[in-house]
């Protein structure tokens, strides 16, 4: 995940940008995942009780380890027998595990299964897994599924290479978009604003010195990912790492997901990328087709066409 949070220790001081929930302010909305349509920001609706629920998840999420309640006292701006009260009744719920020896508290497997239960509701990993699996066998590097969740790449769907060398990823895991070649895809099938709306709120930062850190240049970096059709990650997330992605449309013509094949830059050399591109663009536009789109075919004659 891109969230800049310290290490939780006694005393630390939080400093969570990315958080959006507005505790306490009675004049203010708050983001909440899921409100359909975009309208998330601007919604009137607050319910303390679970802003309060899940701004604390949020900063357990975080954090690079276990939180005690002294620490999530001051970072959710609230009283300590308010925290204990609220972090009790996530425990019940299994959202939150309090570890018994040191008070200590970390997320809950309830928030694994529920998220996984949401992935599976979508009906995408198993119309995508005969695509993924072509595309491994094929290339025999690792291949992964990923949607755009809140402007960031989250990983769906993964089936790994069996070479010794491969990459390290996992499913349920988040990445930035900007420097990564699935979120490039995507980010490609955007609207300027959109992109715009996504820069503003995750920046650009240096990751390695191959990373896209100017709105101009991942404008111009977009552009070339629609004119060639698939997106690459020039070791711009991962030094030594290259990636290769192809969108997937849905019914209505719109971004759904992006399929990408991912492996050391030494076996994906750069000689290889087009013949790698053109194959996900062929199984994205196959699974793009089987979800619905009309234009996909017509786009997969285009691009060979080309």
């Amino acid at each position: 995940m891109s969230l800049k949070t310290p290490a939780c220790k006694d005393g630390a001081v939080f400093s969570i940008e990315s958080i959006h929930f507005l505790l306490d302010n009675h004049n203010s909305s708050h983001i909440m995942a899921r409100v359909p349509q975009s309208k998330t920001a601007d919604s009137p609706y607050k319910v303390q009780v679970l802003d309060r629920a899940l701004a604390a998840l949020a900063i357990l999420a975080a954090s690079s380890s276990d939180c005690s309640l002294a620490e999530l006292c001051p970072a959710l701006k609230l009283h300590k027998s308010t925290v204990h009260r609220l972090m009790m009744v996530l425990e019940q719920h299994r959202l939150v595990v309090k570890n018994a020896e040191t008070g200590r508290y970390r997320l809950g497997l309830r928030l694994y299964e529920l998220g996984s239960r949401a992935i599976d509701g979508l009906d995408l990993r198993g119309r995508a897994r005969p695509y993924l699996d072509r595309l491994q066998a094929e290339f025999g590097e690792t291949v992964f599924l990923c949607i755009l969740d809140e402007g960031q790449v989250f990983y769906v769907e993964k089936v790994e290479s069996q070479q010794s060398v491969r990459t390290a990823c996992t499913v349920g895991s988040r990445a930035p978009a900007y420097c990564t070649a699935v979120g490039k895809a995507m980010l490609a099938e955007l609207s300027e604003a959109e992109v715009s709306k996504i820069v503003r709120r995750w920046g650009l930062k240096p990751v390695t010195a191959n990373t896209i850190t100017t709105a101009g240049a991942l404008k111009t970096e977009l552009k070339a990912v629609r004119t060639r059709g698939y997106a690459i990650d020039d070791e711009e997330k991962e030094q030594g790492l290259r990636c290769v992605s192809a969108a997937v449309r849905g019914h209505s013509g719109r971004l759904f997901a992006a399929m990408s094949v991912s492996g050391p830059a030494f076996r994906i050399t750069k000689e290889r990328i087009p013949g790698v591109g053109q194959a996900l663009m062929q199984a994205a536009n196959e699974l793009s087709a089987e979800l619905g789109f009309q234009g996909a075919p017509l786009e997969v004659a285009r691009r060979a066409a080309g």
